[in-house]
């Protein structure tokens, strides 16, 4: 299938959990390039209730990428070139608030990001010099009008879904020792995850609205008694993924 024949105004990215959703109606999937290189996996492009959507999974389809070794400027260009307006993604996390328990999803309305070894921006050099410098305001980085129709969506689920929550993007992939964990509640920080941050900053740098649900896995390592293994992880992922598969249809026939 040739690009060029194909456009999708909403895109989906899936992320832990989600790496190969088959959410999509007449779906094809579509070998895309970039000047940034390749995306994690191809595009699948299809409908969901009439609108056409474009599906990437973050991690490759048998989640085979690490996460610092994501592309994220090639998958967030590939959504761009197809024309994608919107993209919701979905991200395992894990709490930094005992109210935020194992299984609950997140809006996330901030991040802080705490990455060190990736690729962040597309403005590598200002050509032109300083009038010609980009400098990308992000003070409310997720987009106003999706997380809306999503906590409007999970409402009608009857989903426990936390209006807001600032995420805390590391690098991994190890997990948190106690210090930083601890450390991080001090910070202000909801969740932490390895994804959200260099994806949302990406997608505000190419004009595409940008939301995020968190499906919280664990207690990352802030409790005493809490020691985070991916066994453990796995075991939630299964129900969590089908309630953000609800939330994503509920969610798209919305989406203008």
């Amino acid at each position: 299938m040739e690009i060029q024949k194909f456009s999708a105004e909403i895109g989906i990215i899936g992320g832990s959990g989600l790496d190969d959703a088959d959410i999509l109606e007449n779906a094809k999937d579509f070998e895309a390039d970039t000047i940034y290189g390749r995306p994690s996996s191809p595009l699948k492009i299809g409908e969901i209730h009439g609108k056409k959507v474009v599906f990437l999974a973050r991690h490759g389809r048998r989640h085979t990428i690490p996460p610092t070794q994501v592309n994220f400027r090639a998958n967030i260009m590939a959504l761009k070139e197809l024309g994608v307006k919107s993209i919701l993604a979905s991200t395992a996390c894990g709490s930094l608030k005992k109210e935020i328990e194992r299984g609950d999803l997140v809006a996330l309305d901030q991040f802080i990001d705490f990455t060190r070894h990736r690729k962040i921006t597309y403005y590598e050099e200002f050509s032109g010099g300083a009038k010609n410098a980009k400098h990308t305001a992000m003070p409310d980085p997720f987009s106003e009008d999706l997380r809306k129709i999503l906590i409007a969506s999970a409402k009608e689920l009857q989903l426990k879904l936390h209006h807001k929550g600032t995420v805390i993007t590391i690098e991994g992939p190890r997990f948190s020792t106690r210090a930083e964990s601890k450390m991080f509640r001090i910070w202000g920080a909801d969740v932490i995850n390895m994804s959200i941050a260099p994806e949302c900053i990406l997608a505000n740098e190419a004009g595409i609205k940008y939301a995020a649900v968190a499906m919280s896995t664990d207690y990352d390592s802030w409790m005493e008694k809490e020691t985070v293994t991916w066994e453990e992880i796995l075991k939630i992922f299964g129900k969590n993924a089908e309630n953000v598969k609800k939330l994503f249809l509920q969610t798209i026939p919305k989406i203008k």
